[in-house]
C-alpha cells in the first residue's frame, strides 16, 4: 500500500503561444503555401494555446541561440549537441519541480527519502540526473536509485508502480519520483506527417511526486490498483528512436482509434480489482496525448468533456510533456480536492509506444 502525499510541477522560462511556434515551424521546415496551411490547421486543431521550452528560439525569427542561423538551417543540431543541452537544463528544471512539491506540502522531509525514481525519455547521460539530484537535494548517498528511460508518455505510471512496490516492501519507505522531459530539443526539420504532428504537440516540463508507505498530512491519494496492457495492432503507430539529429518520433493519426478500441477492456479489468464501476468514479486524470485521444476515450467510456476538464486544461496551457503530463493533470485535481472528497476515486490513464495503455486507480483521503 502506498500514498501520494505531495505533488510539484515546473516549466522552463520560455512560454510561447501555439501560433508563434507555428510561425517558427513554417520557416524552419521550409514549407510551401500548401504545406504551411496544413501545418497551421493541425496546430489549431491540437487544443493547445501555449507551450514551454528550454529553448528561446521558438519565439524568434532569427539570431537563434541553439539552431543554426544559416539560410538553409545547417548544420542542424546533432544528437550530441541536444544531449549536452539536456544535461545543462534538466537539473534546474527538476529542482524547481521538487521545490514546488515542498511548497505544496511543507511537511515533506527530503532527509527521509529512501528511494529516488527518475523518469525521462528525452535525455540520458551517466553519471546521470538521478545522481545529480542526490547531490543537489542533499539526499543520502545510500538512497536507492531507479531510472526509467525511453518509455514515453506512460512512464510516470511505471515510476509510481515501482514506488508502490518499494512501500509494500518497507513500511518506512519514502519515495521521491521525478519526471523531467525536454521534448522541444528534439525538433525534426523534415516535413513528414509524423514530424508535423509531433511538432504540434510536445513541450517541456518536470513533475515531482512524494510517495510514502503511510499517509501524511491532511490530504493523501491512496494508490488502490494498477493495470496495464498493450495493443499489438498499434505497435507501429507510436514509436520513439534515437537518430543522428536527436530523438525521432513516429506518431500516427490512428493512435486515438487504437486507444479507443483498447480503453474499455483496460478500464474494466482495473475496476474489477476493487469491484467498482465507472459511475463510482468522481475524477478522471487522463494523459492528454492530444485532443482526439481525449475525445476517443470520452466516447468509449461515456464521459463528458466536463468530467475530463483537467486534461483539457493541461493540454491547453502546457501541451504534451510526455511522461510529465499526466502528473500535471493529477496535480490539477489533487489541489482542488477538499474534505468532502474523502473516499472518492480518481481514475487515471496514460499511453505510449507499444502501443501501451496504463491505468491507475486512486482514492482520496482527507482529515
Amino acid at each position: 500500500m502506498s500514498y501520494i502525499t505531495a505533488i510539484g510541477t515546473a516549466n522552463p522560462p520560455h512560454r510561447f503561444d501555439q501560433s508563434a511556434i507555428a510561425d517558427f515551424m513554417v520557416k524552419a521546415m521550409k514549407l510551401d503555401a500548401g504545406e504551411s496551411r496544413k501545418l497551421r490547421t493541425i496546430f489549431k486543431a491540437a487544443g493547445i494555446h501555449t507551450r514551454y521550452s528550454v529553448l528561446e528560439d521558438y519565439g524568434k525569427t532569427g539570431d537563434f541561440t541553439f539552431f543554426s542561423n544559416t539560410p538553409n538551417g545547417e548544420p542542424f543540431p546533432d544528437t550530441a549537441k541536444r544531449m549536452a543541452l539536456f544535461r545543462q537544463q534538466a537539473l534546474p528544471l527538476s529542482l524547481a519541480a521538487v521545490a514546488d512539491l515542498k511548497t505544496n506540502n511543507p511537511s515533506v522531509d527530503l532527509t527521509r527519502v529512501t528511494h529516488l525514481v527518475l523518469v525521462s525519455c528525452t535525455g540520458m547521460y551517466a553519471p546521470g540526473l538521478d545522481i545529480e539530484l542526490v547531490h543537489a537535494l542533499g539526499l543520502s548517498t545510500s538512497v536507492q536509485r531507479t531510472s526509467i528511460n525511453f518509455m514515453g508518455c506512460y512512464a510516470a505510471f511505471n515510476a509510481l508502480k515501482a514506488a508502490d512496490a518499494f512501500c509494500a516492501a518497507n513500511p518506512d519507505a519514502c519515495v521521491l519520483v521525478v519526471c523531467t522531459e525536454l521534448c522541444s530539443i528534439h525538433f525534426q526539420q523534415h516535413p513528414s506527417d509524423d514530424n508535423i504532428l509531433a511538432n504540434a504537440l510536445f513541450a517541456d516540463g518536470s513533475a515531482a511526486v512524494f510517495v510514502q508507505a503511510k499517509p501524511a498530512g491532511v490530504k493523501n491519494l491512496l494508490c488502490e490498483a494498477f493495470h496495464n496492457d498493450f495493443s499489438i495492432a498499434g505497435q507501429h503507430d507510436m514509436a520513439w528512436q534515437i537518430g543522428n539529429h536527436g530523438f525521432e518520433m513516429m506518431l500516427s493519426s490512428y493512435v486515438p482509434d487504437v486507444i479507443g478500441r483498447g480503453i474499455g477492456d483496460l478500464t474494466a479489468r482495473l475496476l474489477k480489482k476493487i469491484a467498482i464501476e465507472i459511475p463510482d468514479i468522481s475524477y478522471f486524470a487522463i494523459h492528454p496525448g492530444g485532443r482526439k485521444i481525449l475525445e476517443a476515450i470520452e466516447a468509449k467510456l461515456g464521459l463528458t468533456r466536463e468530467q475530463n476538464a483537467a486534461a483539457y486544461q493541461v493540454l491547453a496551457d502546457f501541451g504534451n510533456m510526455s511522461s510529465v503530463t499526466v502528473v500535471f493533470v493529477l496535480q490539477e485535481i489533487f489541489r482542488k480536492t477538499a474534505k468532502e472528497d474523502d473516499g472518492k476515486h480518481i481514475l487515471s490513464f496514460a499511453f505510449g509506444p507499444g502501443l501501451t495503455l496504463e491505468s491507475m486507480l486512486l482514492r482520496i483521503q482527507t482529515t
